[in-house]
């Protein structure tokens, strides 16, 4: 089973990313648990959302304390280190969106093996969308970090997502992603 936890600010999109990808796995026939986690004061305060994939039927329906993966999907949540890494396993993947990675977030992350990956997903939101839609660049980020589904699957689930807004609206949500999943870079130790 792979756990991915998610990390952004109330209006995000950080429950629709961890929906997106609970959608596309299910289109390639895999168990899935999806859960946002935030309390009444939603918009702008900090929220999480889980994600869990597996071959197998799923049992477990309560947050992740111990992900494979982290996505932060605001960039000035990367101060907050021990809120972003809280119990990433040893060498598990941090998918940011920033310009470059914090100093002190790459050294907390260095300690426990854990792969970074950064895009500037801002840059991507204000060039596609003119506002900071942060959620699909990210998706992206995360799938060419870790393959969990297929690109074309991701498509698909913004599809069914989104058809009823429009068809640019979807177009400009797979651009976002794809420019993401081609900007995505590993950061190097």
């Amino acid at each position: 089973m792979i756990e991915v936890r998610w990390h952004g600010r109330g209006g995000q999109g950080v429950v629709t990313s961890s929906e997106l990808l609970a959608q596309a796995a299910l289109k390639e026939g895999k168990y899935v648990y999806h859960a946002p986690e935030f309390g009444p004061e939603r918009r702008g305060a900090p929220v999480r959302a889980f994600t869990r994939i597996d071959d197998e039927e799923i049992e477990q329906h309560f947050g992740i304390y111990e992900p494979d993966i982290v996505v932060v999907i605001d960039p000035t949540l990367q101060s907050e280190t021990s809120y972003i890494l809280q119990g990433l396993k040893k060498g598990g993947v941090l998918v940011l969106n920033a310009k470059k990675p914090h100093k002190l977030l790459v050294e907390e992350a260095k300690e426990i093996n854990a792969e970074i990956w950064y895009v500037d997903a801002y840059s991507i939101a204000m060039e596609i969308f003119g506002r900071p839609f942060y959620n699909t660049p990210m998706l992206g980020a995360l799938v060419k970090a870790r393959e969990l589904v297929k690109l074309e699957s991701i498509f698909e689930a913004v599809k069914d997502r989104f058809a009823a807004r429009g068809e640019e609206i979807v177009e400009n949500n797979i651009k976002a992603i794809k420019q993401a999943y081609s900007e995505v870079k590993k950061y190097e130790y």
